[in-house]
């Protein structure tokens, strides 16, 4: 399969499948594609339906094949910001934020992942909940706004507003810490928890969270009468 992503902050990426390889999608991705394409739309069974509806997936996922000859499928972000390809092996297993998944090779498995404190995490917000992508093959990803990365070293930390880690690598540990002092919650304007992320990893931190922008946007939007 050949890709190319297009289009700066507003991405789109189109791949070009040989006939016969498949494609599988997040429901409603595809964006335009040739008449070759096939779609079968596939829940996984109850488990992995289940576990894709609490990582704010589609409980189903759709299954492009190129028939007869070299097929065409392009699927654009759902919001401004990148598409990043990987190449997930069994030694490159990642985790996404939760909708962060826009398409894979098949070879790819995708399974809800939860933060280990769960009591912090009931009440940590958008990051509690999370998708973890391993297996074999190529894996596409939409972040939000700029993203920035770092290279954590075995032991080494980043503190993290809740939304803002777009992605790790799984060697990376993370917990949901509560701010210290009752005026700095109350006060601060930062929330009462923020995500600590420890290396060994690669970490992807994204600028402009879909749901921050919302709440942003929120004040501005007239209320009913």
């Amino acid at each position: 399969m050949k890709y190319e992503i297009q289009g700066g902050n507003l991405p789109v990426v189109i791949c070009k499948l040989d006939s016969g390889e498949q494609l599988v999608t997040e429901g409603g991705a595809m964006s335009w594609m040739s008449p070759n394409m096939k779609m079968e739309t596939s829940g996984g069974g109850v488990g992995k339906m289940f576990g894709r509806a609490f990582s704010g997936e589609n409980i189903f996922q759709n299954i492009y094949t190129a028939q007869g000859g070299e097929g065409l499928l392009a699927m654009a972000s759902s919001f401004p910001g990148s598409i990043q390809a990987f190449e997930i092996t069994p030694s490159n297993t990642m985790i996404l934020q939760k909708s962060a998944f826009l398409a894979s090779e098949k070879g790819v498995s995708l399974e809800v992942f939860f933060r280990k404190n769960l009591g912090a995490g009931l009440f940590g917000g958008e990051g509690f909940i999370m998708q973890k992508v391993s297996g074999s093959g190529l894996c596409f990803v939409e972040f939000d706004g700029h993203v920035v990365e770092y290279d954590l070293e075995r032991g080494q930390q980043m503190v993290i507003d809740t939304g803002n880690l777009a992605a790790m690598s799984a060697t990376c540990t993370m917990e949901i810490k509560t701010v210290a002092g009752i005026k700095n919650k109350l006060f601060g304007g930062e929330g009462f928890f923020n995500t600590v992320v420890t290396g060994p990893g690669h970490i992807w931190l994204q600028t402009m969270p879909a749901f921050g922008m919302a709440q942003a946007l929120a004040g501005f939007m007239p209320t009913g009468k």
